[in-house]
């Protein structure tokens, strides 16, 4: 067992000529949260597939829970997985299935747990996230964009894992809703002693739920440091960014 939950070290990623991850070197440990913020293209949801092993490095290594899985396959990778949550940047829900059952998708489908406890358990879990057990019936596209997002939060706690990676949780949310949401993740994430890895534009709430703000420009990690000196930070870039001006070292992506 080690402090150390998730680490990338010297990780690159090409594709083609394009180099998106020149030797990103990351780590997040056991109950904080690290929020990584930059501009777009500059390789957070390139980082973000390796990290899952839904692509493999060209060079570098990533470790979880103190092992090797760089190139892990089968077992290792499902036994990896199993401890890791997700909130995708849509919510990602399905359609087709009642709220409940997008809430439970894992215990039904990758843990075999009945569906009469799959449902207690998604029921429960919906509380957690501020949402009635009347809304467990209902389908994605009958709740709000905010409810669907706290489904999505369930959804990603309720099998307990060691680490949640959220991606662009507040993207679409009005700033109440957002404020809400940030509320939710630092609670949930707190409850579990989960590590959390969190990617957003949104500095309000990057502040609101990171303990650790990095910033990746151009395929590397150029700063990292607590959440309350990223506005003085003394990167040029990092003040760049955090207070949206265009003039700068970063030139805008138009």
């Amino acid at each position: 067992m080690t402090d150390t939950l998730l680490k990338l070290e010297g990780v690159e990623k090409s594709f083609g000529k394009n180099q998106v991850l020149r030797g990103v070197d990351i780590d997040v440990a056991r109950g904080q949260s690290l929020v990584i913020i930059g501009g777009s293209g500059s390789g957070k949801s390139v980082m973000l597939k390796n990290a899952l092993g839904l692509m493999t490095p060209d060079k570098g290594r990533i470790f979880f829970d103190g092992e090797d899985v760089t190139k892990a396959t089968g077992k290792t990778r499902e036994k990896m997985r199993a401890r890791i949550g997700m909130l995708f940047q849509s919510g990602a829900l399905f359609d087709s299935l009642t709220v409940w059952e997008n809430v439970a998708f894992r215990l039904l489908n990758s843990e075999g747990t009945r569906r009469k406890d799959a449902k207690e358990r998604a029921i429960e879990t919906l509380k957690k996230v501020r949402l009635g057990a009347d809304v467990g019936g209902l389908y994605p596209a009958e709740i709000s964009g905010g409810m669907q997002k706290r489904v999505s939060l369930a959804r990603s706690i309720i099998s307990e894992p060691d680490l949640i990676f959220f991606d662009e949780p507040t993207t679409g949310l009005d700033p109440i809703t957002a404020d809400a949401i940030n509320d939710l993740i630092r609670e949930m994430v707190g409850g579990l002693g989960a590590a959390a890895v969190t990617i957003t534009h949104d500095m309000a709430s990057a502040r609101k739920i990171a303990d650790e703000i990095a910033m990746l420009f151009e395929g590397q990690i150029i700063w990292r440091g607590p959440a309350k000196d990223v506005y003085a930070s003394g990167n040029a870039y990092v003040d760049q960014f955090v207070n949206g001006r265009a003039d700068g070292p970063i030139q805008p992506a138009i």
